[in-house]
C-alpha cells in the first residue's frame, strides 16, 4: 500500500475516533510533544538511515517510529479541527 493510501485508510480510521474527544482531550492531544529522549532516538535513527547504515531491527524500530507519528500527526489535526469548529466548547 503506498503511503498516500495508507494516510487516506489512517485519516479515515481517526475520524471517527478524534470525534470522541471532549474539548480537554482535544486540547491535549493537540498539544501532545513526544519526549525529548525519544525525539533524540528518532534524529539518531533517521541520520543512519540517510547514511544507509540502519541494522534491520534499527530499521524496524524506525519504521515503528514513522508510523507513530503519522498516526499521531493526524489525530492532532483532527483534534485541532474539532477545537476550530467548537471555540466555545
Amino acid at each position: 500500500m503506498s503511503g498516500a493510501i495508507a494516510s487516506g485508510v489512517l485519516d479515515g480510521f481517526l475520524d471517527p475516533l478524534s470525534r470522541c474527544l471532549d474539548t480537554a482531550s482535544a486540547r491535549r492531544v493537540a498539544d501532545f510533544r513526544i519526549a525529548e529522549n525519544v525525539q533524540e532516538r528518532v534524529d539518531a535513527l533517521a541520520e543512519r538511515a540517510n547514511e544507509g547504515l540502519l541494522s534491520a531491527d534499527e530499521r524496524a524500530e524506525y519504521e515503528a517510529f514513522v508510523n507513530a507519528s503519522d498516526f499521531i500527526a493526524i489525530l492532532k489535526i483532527k483534534a485541532l479541527r474539532n477545537l476550530a469548529l467548537n471555540p466555545g466548547a
